[in-house]
């Protein structure tokens, strides 16, 4: 019997076109009204909108399209086979705004490195970006036409993998989108201020990401109400009011990440489990535990 995790929903943070799917998982979600699901995580929602290529269809709009390898080539972005001076980005073929090819398109002057500001031409499925060799420019606001560099997952396709411990091979379904994810362990204070490590199930494995901590002064602590993963303070969670001791009428209350084996950090009556079965735990998660009732 699988374990049934104890978060409130599961969280979509979309970051691609709205019609492409992920692990599982449907980009382009808003909504952060809490959800109920029989998935093995239920943590809180909290959405934000992925930015969907704008149409190239616009007669003010030169489209530049990738370099021909050839009769039925098509770069790899694992591999990266294109000529010197151009990278293998993926891109909307179609114009359709959502990402169902690879070619190989110029590299800047000058690129942009992962974690630096980018912009994209023509729109965000376009495939033209001032990243660097390796990255290609993420989370594209529609109306700028800019975003941040992502490094791009390495390995295959059948082996993909990140070279940072501390990031993560997202893909999308059906497309050639591979992107490095950076993720952050709850027991350890990485955020940026401001912001929180909280669950992110989006992909399909279970992993946290550093977002914005919205509990406020006065609430988050552990058997405090809460709606929204990110309702609780930094380290702990908003767990199904049936895992916090005297958590009534509330859709769910905040509770403590722990270490396996350690029930200090949770309220009387809670015990510390494992977060997620064997076979989803992430290396950097190994003895992340969460303070549930028993």
């Amino acid at each position: 019997m699988r374990r049934t995790l104890p978060f409130l929903a599961a969280l979509l943070l979309a970051c691609g076109p709205d019609n492409v799917t992920a692990d599982g998982g449907s980009a382009g979600s808003t909504s952060i009204e809490p959800t109920t699901s029989d998935s093995s995580s239920t943590s809180p929602s909290t959405g934000s909108s992925g930015h969907a290529d704008e149409s190239t269809d616009d007669p003010g709009v030169a489209f530049i399209g990738p370099v021909d390898l050839g009769p039925g080539e098509e770069c790899d972005v694992f591999v990266q086979n294109c000529p010197p001076g151009f990278k293998c980005n993926p891109y909307s073929a179609n114009g359709s705004g959502v990402w169902d090819a690879a070619g190989c398109f110029p590299v800047v002057e000058d690129p942009a490195a992962p974690g630096e500001p980018c912009t994209v031409e023509g729109g965000a499925s376009s495939g033209i970006d001032t990243c660097e060799l390796g990255s290609m420019c993420w989370d594209v606001d529609p109306k700028t036409n800019e975003g941040e560099c992502i490094r791009m997952c390495t390995g295959d396709v059948h082996s993909r993998t990140c070279d940072a411990p501390d990031e993560y091979c997202h893909f999308l379904n059906d497309t050639p989108v591979y992107v490095c994810i950076p993720i952050c362990h709850p027991l350890l204070d990485e955020c940026d201020e401001g912001l929180g490590c909280y669950p992110h199930e989006y992909f399909g494995v279970p992993h946290s990401e550093c977002i914005p901590d919205a509990s406020g002064p006065d609430m988050g602590a552990p058997g405090d109400p809460c709606e929204l993963v990110n309702e609780c303070d930094p380290g702990a969670f908003c767990a199904v009011a049936e895992a916090v001791p005297e958590c009534m009428d509330a859709i769910g209350c905040c509770s403590s990440y722990c270490s396996v084996g350690d029930d200090a950090p949770c309220l009387p009556g809670q015990v510390c489990q494992p977060q997620s079965e064997p076979e989803d735990t992430l290396p950097i998660y190994e003895g992340l535990g969460t303070c549930v009732l028993p």
